[in-house]
């Protein structure tokens, strides 16, 4: 458990890791206080309720920039002082190959998975370097260090999320603020769902027939994280279930 107090802000809490790891730090971290967002205001009305600690929501649009700014600037004092900020909000969208790609599919995953990010830390950020403590965590996934057909756009910004990760970690060097980049493989969530726009037989197709992660084993890693002393860094950590492992390299012979 941790020792100190926690502030905690998670982008995107209204299912999944996010939605996990409020449940999970609602129960064991003292004195926790959440800061939750995400589109959905039914999804977060009803989170809030059920946990037993201070919790701020912010209804919001990752993509909205200005929305972010204005939400972090009008923070009541209560939730102020953050400690810790979970950048989780991320979604992919179709698998098609890249020439067949939508447009709007491949500026959605941009402007959520690396323009919410990184706008999101540049508000917060500075007050973590004025209060001299305080933790990035980003939310990537195995698909930015491993290429699969069809993840191209996605897998592009997610390698961007391990490199923003690591070039964070360099420009905060010095100001006592840790940044790790946390990479799931195939976790069991509303993710795929999302994916192939609401088909629901087509996600599920994706976890059949082996062992999967859950979101409770992602944000338990997480937990594990925050607890660590301030003197010890994860940059990078990696996670996949047992059954799944690296996919090899394809060949297209017909033209040999």
């Amino acid at each position: 458990m941790t020792k100190q107090s926690q502030t905690i802000l998670i982008t995107g809490a209204t299912s999944g890791f996010g939605e996990a790891m409020a449940r999970l730090f609602a129960a064991e971290i003292p004195d926790v206080k959440l800061i939750l967002t995400g589109r959905r205001a039914a999804r977060l009305d009803a989170l809030k309720a059920e946990l037993n600690v201070p919790v701020h929501i912010w209804v919001q649009d990752i993509t909205n920039i200005n929305q972010i700014k204005s939400d972090v600037a009008e923070l009541p004092d209560e939730f102020k002082n953050i400690t810790c900020l979970v950048n989780n909000a991320g979604l992919a969208l179709g698998a098609d190959s890249f020439q067949n790609m939508n447009d709007g599919d491949i500026d959605k995953m941009i402007d959520v998975n690396i323009k919410g990010m990184v706008h999101m830390t540049r508000e917060v950020l500075p007050g973590m370097i004025e209060r001299g403590q305080g933790y990035v965590i980003n939310l990537g996934s195995v698909a930015g260090n491993y290429i699969y057909p069809g993840g191209n756009i996605y897998a592009g910004t997610k390698a961007f999320v391990n490199h923003f990760s690591k070039a964070l970690r360099a420009d905060v060097k010095g100001k006592n603020i840790r940044v790790t980049s946390v990479e799931p493989g195939a976790v069991e969530t509303e993710f795929s769902v999302v994916r192939f726009k609401g088909d629901k037989e087509k996600a599920d197709s994706v976890y059949e027939g082996y062992r999967k992660l859950t979101a409770d084993h992602i944000a338990k890693t997480i937990l594990w994280l925050i607890n660590q002393p301030q003197e010890m860094n994860v940059n990078q950590i990696e996670i996949m279930p047992t059954d799944q492992s690296f996919a090899g390299f394809s060949f297209d012979k017909k033209l040999a």
